[in-house]
């Protein structure tokens, strides 16, 4: 008997045993408790919302703790760099150019970023190449707004080292150079973009703003560009500057982290993401962003996830770290679902199966054998050794520990096995066959 049930539940609980472990090779660890994030200088609009971020994370428990770094360029180098401790940081897109072969994804665009011009000149410029031989202050190396400028200056055959002085001032620097005309136009975007300040250049006499007038073409060369467009009297409606409707080109700001982050982990960025950037500006609309917009890095799947369905179901109405350990044991869970149940259902028509098989294997020697006895002589050998056959199969049947459910198919067993040696009597000696024995001489054992 228990040769029968181990024969049914050792293969069904090997396989429960490999789903089993299959899940726990699949299931994600519980999350770290502290997440690296690289922002920019201090006092810059990403270490801002970094602060912020770090709220969020507070709140489920989570340490974000905050890297200062020279802008978007230093970032992604952080990132692309395996022995660098940091986990997620504010991109600029446009740098993918840069060579890495990290593994890095997005978790979707944070702001828009435009490219503010502002330059002295007599007349109204038209292209970047109008700004050639002139003294440019286009950002401190390494910042987006210094890379981003080199790539569009680059584009209208402007490099460094030629006739244009491409010089590294930006913010409250760059402003006074060119107030001082010490520069002829300065490139703000970012931090350096303050609407005040902005609103002063344009004030100041023969200081104005450059519109992108070829902008379907940057947009047609840079995929990574977007379209904002500076209302008519955007910064000062009784001046009416600008006087016309300005277009701009912006890249956008990106969440990027290391595909390692954990899945609860980017759910958590993103929740904070919602937070400090759903509000509206000067220059988008509330909701606008976060957003998940593919630029220089794909989407997390996880990310993708998130923006179509929202957080988790156990995210929302338990802690953190417990929402964790639910999500994480759902996993362990699927396989007692999927297996477990199901075999627990089989089992016992799969151990019946095996008991009763067992018994009817009997029959087909049974069979057998009173076929045979059609063209044996009485008396001879092969008589006595057709008799000691069902003789032999009447003690296997004798000798067979079932349960007592079954006793009964055993007991039909020897009454046919009775049956067939009255037929086979009854063949052998050519007379009448001698009654069978009775079946209850002796019962089945039990367990």
């Amino acid at each position: 008997m228990w040769r029968d049930l181990a024969s049914v539940s050792v293969p069904t609980l090997l396989v429960i045993a490999l789903a089993f472990g299959a899940a726990i090779h699949f299931i994600q660890p519980a999350p770290p408790a502290t997440v690296v994030m690289s922002t920019g200088p201090d006092g810059s609009l990403f270490q801002r919302y970094a602060e912020r971020y770090r709220q969020v994370f507070a709140r489920n428990g989570i340490t974000l703790r905050l890297i200062p770094s020279r802008g978007s360029v230093e970032n992604l180098a952080r990132l692309a760099d395996p022995h660098e401790h940091v986990d997620v940081a504010f991109v600029q897109s446009g740098l993918r150019r840069m060579p890495t072969d990290a593994n890095l994804v997005s978790l979707g665009s944070t702001s828009y970023e435009p490219l503010f011009i502002l330059y002295r000149a007599p007349r109204v410029l038209h292209r970047l190449a109008d700004f050639a031989g002139k003294r440019l202050a286009i950002g401190r190396p390494g910042s987006g707004t210094e890379a981003l400028a080199s790539t569009l200056l680059e584009a209208n055959g402007i490099r460094r080292g030629g006739p244009t002085r491409l010089l590294p001032l930006a913010g409250d620097e760059a402003m006074r150079a060119m107030l001082s005309r010490q520069v002829d136009a300065v490139f703000l975007s970012g931090d350096s973009a303050k609407p005040g300040e902005i609103r002063r250049l344009l004030t100041t006499p023969g200081i104005r703003i450059f519109g992108f007038d070829q902008i379907d073409a940057y947009l047609h060369r840079f995929r990574y560009l977007n379209r904002v467009d500076l209302p008519m009297g955007l910064f000062d409606l009784a001046r009416n500057l600008p006087d016309r409707r300005t277009p701009l080109v912006a890249p956008s700001v990106e969440l990027v982290a290391r595909a390692s982050l954990h899945p609860a982990l980017i759910d958590l960025t993103i929740e904070a993401a919602q937070e400090v950037h759903a509000h509206a500006t000067l220059l988008q609309a509330a909701g606008t962003f976060p957003s998940p917009v593919e630029r220089d890095f794909p989407m997390s799947v996880e990310a993708l996830r998130y923006y179509k369905s929202g957080e988790g179901l156990a995210y929302r109405y338990l802690p953190f770290w417990l929402a964790s350990l639910v999500d994480r044991m759902i996993v362990l869970l699927l396989p007692i679902v999927i297996l477990l149940l199901p075999a627990m259902r089989a089992l016992p028509g799969m151990y019946a199966w095996r008991v009763r098989r067992r018994i009817y294997r009997h029959y087909g020697t049974l069979v057998a054998l009173e076929r045979e006895s059609a063209d044996i002589r009485p008396g001879t050998a092969a008589a006595a050794a057709l008799l000691e056959r069902l003789n032999r199969i009447e003690r296997e049947v004798i000798d067979m520990k079932l349960p007592n459910p079954f006793a009964d198919e055993a007991y039909g067993l020897r009454q046919h096995v009775h049956f067939v040696r009255a037929r086979l009597s009854g063949n052998l000696s050519g007379g009448t066959a001698a009654p069978p024995a009775d079946p209850a001489r002796r019962p089945p054992r039990s367990p």
